[in-house]
């Protein structure tokens, strides 16, 4: 697979009311910098069929998508998912996935029915995700949108299996970051000479006795975040401005 985009779509009125606090983006953004990749774009949204189709076929509309998405997947009314994905990826049918129903029947017996073995229907083509906690199975499409419970202790083991197949081998970044004594629109002629490949974000900040900005720049190319890196410690020593450095390998 070509470098991935890394996308999370969370779920549920339940996050956006307040009801319940959301576990799933800072799980994701952890697990994915361990492996030196990070997101590309996070989604929370309600539980809106047609809001949660629209965002699932914009994120596939994405180059290289890799889709992690979080709630939905029960048998209650209000768990769209299994649907939503089928109109947004397949043909919109949710024929009964005969595997996940011997699954659920094994698992349940006569409780499987009549509504836990719903969630036997699944998209065309829906291959099963192992549910650690209880075996009621989640399903990916295409190798790279995966349909997962919204319950952190089900979910995220699978993320982190899901996340050792796609990236086997982990890739470093080269970062680097300093905080200077000014505003950042300072360093500005320097940011717009930044490379493509090179990742760099400015974080001004205000205090009490004057501004700041830190400066982060990375790419897993050695060479070249250094010398990114330098362009912006040359500026500053030729403006005189106070800096600090802090140097991260991750």
């Amino acid at each position: 697979m070509p470098t991935p985009q890394f996308f999370t779509l969370i779920i549920g009125t339940e996050i956006l009311n307040r009801r319940r606090s959301d576990k799933h983006f800072d799980f994701v953004t952890q697990a994915l910098l361990e492996k030196g990749h990070k997101l590309t774009g996070s989604f929370m949204i309600e539980d809106d069929p047609a809001l949660i189709v629209q965002t699932i076929k914009f994120i596939a509309s994405q180059p290289n998508p890799v889709l992690f998405s979080f709630g939905g997947i029960g048998s209650t009314p209000d768990d769209y998912t299994r649907k939503c994905a089928a109109i947004a990826l397949k043909d919109g049918h949710l024929p009964i996935h005969e595997e996940a129903k011997n699954i659920i029947e094994k698992q349940l017996g006569d409780r499987a029915y009549p509504h836990p073995i719903k969630m036997a229907e699944l998209p065309r083509g829906a291959k099963l995700l192992n549910n650690p906690v209880n075996n009621m199975p989640a399903f990916s499409l295409d190798e790279r949108f995966f349909f997962m419970p919204g319950f952190p202790e089900m979910s995220h083991p699978m993320v982190k299996e899901i996340l050792e197949k796609l990236i086997p081998e982990n890739k470093i970044y080269y970062r680097h970051t300093l905080t200077a004594l000014c505003k950042e629109n300072e360093l500005i002629e320097v940011m717009e000479k930044m490379p493509k490949n090179v990742e760099f974000s400015s974080l001004p900040k205000l205090y009490d006795d004057g501004w700041r900005v830190s400066i982060s720049v990375a790419s897993d190319d050695e060479a070249l975040a250094q010398e990114a890196f330098n362009m912006y410690i040359e500026l500053l020593e030729s403006k005189g401005i106070v800096y600090g450095l802090n140097d991260e390998r991750n």
